[in-house]
């Protein structure tokens, strides 16, 4: 049944956007491009931006379709059958690697626009020394809390995990949830449970790239960093979430942040965005999730989140169209839609995120000082993300998984992965 349904969104991707293909400086005339994309958060303001550049392009035309969540089954579908859409939003790191180890998307190095990008921000969308995407948006995972009731509470921001527990305490005790949930949905637990094993390497001094390196050739576990203290914040992160949190997927955390029923959630800016839809008048700051008594080795979960990269089963009329969108999206005008209307930060050299406010400041202020940890989960076989981290951490915060299950879980489908 799932083939057949797999095959019907295929059909009807392919199908649905058969318009007329001319020459990209045929007059009137217009080339049509297919733009697949998963941040579903982040919809609307894509279509604004789109509809900001196809009124400076009106000879180019950009379908939108979504696939949540970053699911890949669909789109490794398409590429089987030569039909992937013109550009790709992508998640940086793996996925870009394997579909350019497959050479399903172009090399875009040589091209102008990569000129603009942060040198920092390159890794993310490289393979053998060549960049195969334009990255997008620069963000990071940690505490967004509510400023209006730490002052209220005369609580100060928690730089350690000794302070995060005490700010915890005199949230309860005053009634207030202190961690807006977010379990009905896995992708969030498989943030929350890479950032917390990421951040442990630092005690034990594990190079992130070597631990990669070395979990592909089997050569590591899981289970390399203390796991006793990496399920301990598991399960302090649990006792401190809404208590329906098993119900309540991201309109649900969001609502109860922006509603002040919780004073903190654990998220990327995205999800900030939308509380501020919710409550225009939300007053919020953002820091690091404090895993260590030391402030200095708490730092923001932050990187390159996605990328758009340009399919080379297009024709050549329209590669040139897909990258006029991107030069277009690194222009004055691009830049001013993007961060008005997307709401992300954009990689490229002297980019003021003062427009924001608040937590993006938060952000970039303390990256700046600090640095940040890279987001090695971007770096995992993409189905030791989508179908171990995620669900384990899930299942683990529902109490459907034991610590141990997690870990062989992970590390079975990491083994599965690499053997492909």
């Amino acid at each position: 049944m799932k083939k057949i349904l797999l095959l019907f969104f295929i059909v009807c991707a392919v199908t649905g956007c058969k318009k007329k293909q001319v020459d990209l400086g045929a007059g009137f005339n217009t080339v049509n491009l297919q733009l697949h994309y998963y941040k579903q958060e982040n919809q609307e303001g894509l279509k604004n931006v789109i509809d900001a550049f196809e009124r400076a392009n009106p000879d180019i035309k950009i379908e939108l379709h979504c696939d949540p969540n970053g699911d890949d089954s669909l789109m490794s579908s398409r590429a089987d059958v030569g039909t992937l859409p013109d550009i790709l939003q992508m998640q940086s790191y793996s996925r870009i690697k394997e579909y350019a180890s497959r050479g399903l998307i172009v090399d875009i190095t040589r091209e102008a626009i990569m000129t603009k990008v942060l040198p920092s921000a390159l890794p993310a969308v490289s393979w053998n020394g060549k960049q195969y995407a334009l990255p997008m948006d620069f963000a990071g995972i940690g505490i967004i809390y509510n400023k209006d009731i730490f002052s209220k509470l005369h609580i100060a921001p928690p730089e350690t995990f000794e302070e995060l527990k005490e700010v915890c305490k005199v949230l309860q005790d005053n009634g207030i949830d202190p961690f807006a949930a977010l379990l009905k949905e896995n992708w969030s637990m498989g943030h929350f449970i890479t950032m917390i094993h990421t951040a442990l390497m630092k005690e034990r001094n594990i190079d992130p790239e070597r631990f990669i390196t070395d979990m592909n050739a089997s050569k590591t576990s899981y289970g390399i960093i203390d796991t006793d203290r990496l399920f301990e914040v598991l399960d302090f992160y649990r006792e401190n979430l809404s208590p329906n949190g098993a119900n309540m997927g991201g309109a649900e955390q969001q609502q109860a942040f922006a509603s002040g029923k919780a004073a903190m959630m654990v998220q990327g800016l995205w999800a900030y965005v939308d509380a501020m839809k919710l409550n225009p008048n939300l007053n919020a700051g953002f820091i690091p999730f404090p895993i260590y008594n030391d402030s200095k080795m708490n730092v923001f979960y932050a990187d390159v989140d996605s990328a758009f990269s340009v399919s080379s089963q297009s024709s050549k009329e329209k590669y040139a169209a897909a990258m006029r969108f991107m030069d277009w999206l690194a222009s004055t005008e691009g830049e001013q839609v993007w961060i008005q209307e997307y709401k992300l930060i954009s990689p490229f050299k002297g980019i003021d995120v003062s427009f924001f406010g608040g937590p993006y400041v938060d952000l970039m202020n303390s990256v700046e000082k600090k640095g940040a940890s890279s987001w090695l989960f971007s770096q995992y076989p993409t189905e030791v993300f989508d179908n171990a981290c995620k669900s384990g951490a899930q299942g683990y915060m529902l109490k459907t998984k034991t610590a141990e299950e997690v870990l062989k879980m992970i590390d079975m489908q990491w083994i599965s992965s690499v053997k492909k």
